[in-house]
């Protein structure tokens, strides 16, 4: 799985003059189909391909457009390494390509701006999370969705205490040993070793703080719920030194160096499900309970305005639905099409990229979830 934030979804949010390629298809992680995936892929790029033509781009800058695609359908690795969903965006520029937890539907979009809403399921406030696994010998970050979690290259996280700061005598305070069998016929963790004297305090909390700043770096201006897995002793010091803001109280306790990958998912998704759907709750109550007030809306129009300004607070759209038209940032102008004519936007997808750039909370769910049956529902900061 490559990692992708808000610091690499933001150069894709501006428009562009030139013609832009949205490549979305569903992938798999082992199996047969893996075969069947690099012939979806080329069939995809011919679809880009040949809507360029029509739109009158010289086959020499198509060709230079789409080099990096055509060079993944010739990786067999690539291909034997993916996640559930490939994400593509190309340009006359520098391409990128994203293996994301997420299912994506076959979809190639030809545009003058990217098209994101296939990934407001990753990004929207309704399912990822994170692990921070803090043990004696690793530390690792897993990012997860209510489908399952993959690890997160960490290079240049330091793994442990000792290779931070240099020492040796803390490793005894995070060791463990097997006890009797529980109720379940599961043994037992059981943690042994005396709590660390002040200085030794010190010093894990020192690690802390540097694990504390490179996830800082690496989950800046997001929402996610974090969630460590660790000795219970780990979490109150791991607290002192946490400075992101979506730390869950509690955590999976244990040693997880003993811990899939699956049963991590498994003792976590518990812990977060309840924050996606209270979240979602709670703004959809404040949406009803504005009703007949300005401080909501089910015009694309007034939406988008509101969103350019940073003043939608909560939105809802429909994932399978769009509204085409145009939008002129200089003017402030938007004009409604009936169907996809050439140079229309979806432009619920661009009011839910506006949103989620200016800290705005995306929920992205079926029509029939949607509040009030609309396309489109904002609730606004003012």
């Amino acid at each position: 799985m490559d990692f992708f934030t808000m610091k690499e979804l933001e150069p894709l949010l501006e428009g562009n003059k030139e013609w832009l390629v949205s490549l979305y298809m569903p992938t798999h992680r082992g199996g047969p189909q893996t075969q069947q995936d690099p012939i979806r892929w080329k069939n995809l790029l011919r679809t880009a391909e040949e809507r360029l033509e029509k739109k009158g781009m010289r086959p020499a800058d198509i060709k230079e457009c789409f080099q990096q695609a055509w060079q993944f359908h010739q990786d067999s690795l690539f291909w034997q390494n993916q996640s559930d969903g490939l994400a593509a965006f190309l340009g006359s520029g520098e391409s990128s390509f994203y293996r994301l937890p997420v299912s994506f539907e076959e979809l190639a979009v030809v545009s003058d701006r990217f098209h994101l809403k296939p990934l407001l399921p990753y990004f929207a406030r309704d399912g990822r999370f994170y692990i921070l696994a803090l043990s004696q010998k690793q530390v690792r970050l897993f990012e997860g969705t209510r489908y399952g979690v993959e690890e997160v290259n960490l290079e240049d996280m330091p793994q442990s205490v000792a290779e931070a700061l240099n020492l040796d005598d803390v490793r005894g305070h995070l060791q463990y040993h097997t006890g009797t069998s529980s109720a379940g016929g599961e043994r037992a963790a059981m943690y042994h070793g005396h709590n660390p004297q002040d200085d030794e305090k010190d010093q894990i909390q020192k690690w802390f703080h540097q694990i504390d700043r490179e996830l800082s770096g690496i989950l800046r201006g997001g929402k996610a719920p974090l969630i460590l897995a660790g000795v219970e002793y780990l979490f109150h010091l791991y607290k002192e030194a946490n400075t992101y803001p979506h730390l869950v109280e509690g955590g999976v306790t244990g040693n997880p160096e003993d811990l899939s990958a699956e049963s991590l998912h498994e003792k976590a998704w518990p812990l977060v499900e309840p924050i996606f759907g209270e979240d979602m709750r709670k703004a959809k109550e404040k949406y009803f309970n504005l009703t007949g007030t300005k401080q909501i809306t089910n015009d694309i129009s007034e939406a988008l305005r509101a969103a350019e300004h940073g003043r939608v607070e909560s939105l809802f759209i429909p994932k399978n639905r769009q509204i085409w038209g145009r939008y002129d940032r200089e003017s402030d102008s938007i004009e409604i099409a009936k169907d996809h004519p050439a140079g229309s936007q979806d432009l619920l997808d661009l009011v839910a990229a506006k949103t989620m750039r200016n800290g705005g909370d995306v929920y992205a769910v079926e029509q029939d979830e949607m509040p009030g049956g609309e396309w489109l529902a904002a609730v606004l900061r003012y």
